[in-house]
């Protein structure tokens, strides 16, 4: 009878593992899912670059400077996309955020940039895939935030420190991007 009691109590902790291994396994599979997306609007945005860099080339042939820091930034955040570091990567997409400004800016100085159907579809598609940038990064902390959640509660910690599981960092915006937009008239 008594070890009836063991082999039952043994069972039903490794059914509790193997529980808790689970759940640990579809949360991490969730944040490198929600990776992947925040991957493939990167792509996307450095697809339509280089066709928005063409376009203004053509009103504003005097701003090289400018087209260049797309350009270099572009090319840092596609290399930074390939090493796998995120927080290389996050650098780098951040600040190619911040010169694609710039060229956005170029347009009010250019009416007829400012006009051209081309450049206000790729303006449109690039504003387009900066949203889903955005709401790929916010499903991307969500998940994070789950899985760490998960690491760091009793009885799924032990469990997961055993088993080699570690948090996740947060994707975090820019420090530029974290201040407040100046206006003057």
């Amino acid at each position: 009878m008594g070890t009836w009691i063991i082999i039952a109590i043994i069972a039903l902790l490794i059914l509790i593992v193997i529980g808790l291994y689970n759940s640990l396994i579809r949360l991490k599979n969730r944040v490198d899912e929600a990776w992947a997306d925040i991957d493939v609007q990167l792509k996307r945005r450095h697809d339509l670059i280089p066709n928005l860099v063409e376009t203004v080339k053509g009103y504003a042939a005097h701003e090289q400077g400018t087209l260049d820091k797309v350009i270099q930034a572009r090319n840092a955040a596609m290399s930074a996309q390939n090493s796998g570091n995120r927080q290389e990567l996050e650098k780098a997409e951040n600040m190619l955020s911040s010169t694609l400004k710039s060229i956005f800016a170029l347009s009010e100085a250019y009416p007829d940039l400012k006009a051209n159907t081309n450049f206000l579809e790729l303006q449109r598609e690039l504003s387009d895939t900066e949203n889903k940038i955005q709401a790929s990064r916010r499903f991307y902390n969500t998940n994070v935030r789950d899985f760490n959640t998960k690491l760091e509660v009793f009885p799924t910690n032990m469990i997961g420190n055993m088993l080699g599981f570690k948090s996740r960092e947060f994707f975090e915006a820019a420090a530029e991007e974290k201040e407040n937009v100046k206006v003057s008239f």
